[in-house]
């Protein structure tokens, strides 16, 4: 039997009362305190559509006309979708994939996207700051070593958004000599490592493929798998983007070509190698589409980290583009009312990114006022103003602006 001492303190039941009390005056206290501050979960994304049948779709027929001249004639190899919202208006492919085999293009071809891959990069950067696993305001010295002391204050925010000072691939002595040989992730860091800043970091905005390639090593040290299985397991393989992947010579994909004095001809050589967290990527039309829904609509990143990725990161004195408005620079992506470059030209603001290597020219953009996408793919490196005008004629017709006829000069 249990007993309390006559000297003990307060009679068992005056103590038994005493503590009920104290246990509804904290549960209320509780109740209180959360109808007083709510905590309000942010809401999760619609869940993506299911992925529209791989078919040709013909809505835009000013698209199709200017399609269907510039195909016959072969000023225009490779393929275009169009879409709005969820709805595919236009989806058309042209031309040839593979000239000696006699293989045509289809609405499936994988493509190499080269400088488009740039995105992918910087999301997988993000999606592990959403982990908690990084900042980008991180220093690079944290994740590279060793670190030349030059690099101290540079953060992972500078190589996304262009700003590091770091020599790009293209800007260094030997050019020629490294865009054909092969390199590995770690003999990339150790060259740029060779070089110093072309100007302090966060200064200036400039273009740098060697940026990326350094971002892609941290992507490595972080998380202890190789860029591209780890851009498989956190975005292709969730996303069902079956044919994206990294261009390592296995893919079955559409030959790159160039016109050159003996005219239509093949370049095999893509050495992605050398770019292989800034352009080493394929994929087709519609995983690109898939992509583009899902990056544009809260799937991949935080509402804060997307944020960041579609933000202007250049100095605010950087100068216009030739005369015109400059982009601005994101993390992987840029911002640019694109149809004031076309006749009769348009004004609406448009994410996009460009890619040309080995064959490849490409652009990719999207309006998001009426969340509008088009893709534009092409297998010929000289195609890149008949890339552009296409671009611009889908999202013109897709919005109902009056259609381009040329770009301005």
């Amino acid at each position: 039997m249990f007993n309390v001492p006559r000297r003990a303190g307060n009679h068992p039941r005056l103590a038994l009362g005493f503590l009920a009390l104290l246990l509804l005056t904290v549960i209320g206290l509780i109740a209180w305190g959360t109808v007083r501050t709510p905590q309000i979960a942010e809401a999760a994304p619609d869940p993506l559509p299911p992925r529209p049948p791989v078919e040709v779709v013909e809505r835009l027929p000013d698209l199709k006309a200017q399609l269907d001249r510039w195909g016959a004639s072969g000023q225009f190899s490779g393929g275009v979708l169009v879409a709005k919202g969820d709805e595919v208006l236009f989806r058309q492919v042209h031309g040839w994939a593979n000239r000696s085999l006699d293989k045509p293009m289809a609405l499936n071809t994988r493509f190499r996207l080269a400088s488009v891959s740039k995105q992918f990069t910087a999301a997988a950067i993000l999606r592990l700051q959403d982990e908690g696993r990084l900042s980008v305001n991180d220093p690079v010295c944290k994740y590279i070593q060793p670190c030349p002391a030059a690099w101290a204050p540079i953060r992972l925010h500078h190589l996304l958004s262009h700003t590091s000072g770091i020599p790009d691939l293209m800007a260094r002595p030997g050019w020629g000599l490294r865009r054909v040989t092969p390199a590995t992730p770690e003999e990339l860091t150790a060259d740029s490592m060779r070089y110093g800043l072309q100007f302090a970091p966060g200064t200036k905005v400039r273009y740098d493929n060697a940026g990326f390639n350094l971002l892609g090593a941290v992507v490595e040290k972080i998380t202890g798998m190789g860029l591209h299985d780890y851009l498989q397991q956190a975005f292709f393989r969730p996303l069902g983007m079956t044919d994206t992947g990294y261009d390592d010579g296995g893919a079955d994909m559409a030959m790159g070509y160039a016109n050159l004095a003996g005219g239509v001809t093949p370049q095999p050589n893509a050495n992605v190698s050398i770019v292989y967290a800034a352009g080493a990527l394929y994929s087709t039309l519609d995983d690109l589409l898939i992509w583009q829904r899902a990056l544009h609509h809260g799937h991949v990143l935080s509402p804060d980290s997307y944020r960041q990725m579609i933000a202007d990161h250049a100095p605010q004195d950087t100068p216009d583009e030739r005369g015109k408005p400059r982009r601005l620079w994101g993390y992987g992506i840029y911002e640019k009312a694109l149809g004031r470059q076309v006749r009769p030209e348009f004004e609406d603001n448009q994410i996009f990114h460009t890619g040309s290597w080995s064959g490849f020219r490409n652009l990719m953009t999207y309006q998001p006022d009426q969340d509008v996408t088009v893709i534009v793919l092409s297998n010929n490196y000289h195609q890149r103003e008949a890339v552009f005008l296409l671009s611009q004629q889908g999202m013109a017709e897709a919005l109902g602006r009056d259609f381009p006829r040329t770009v301005a000069r």
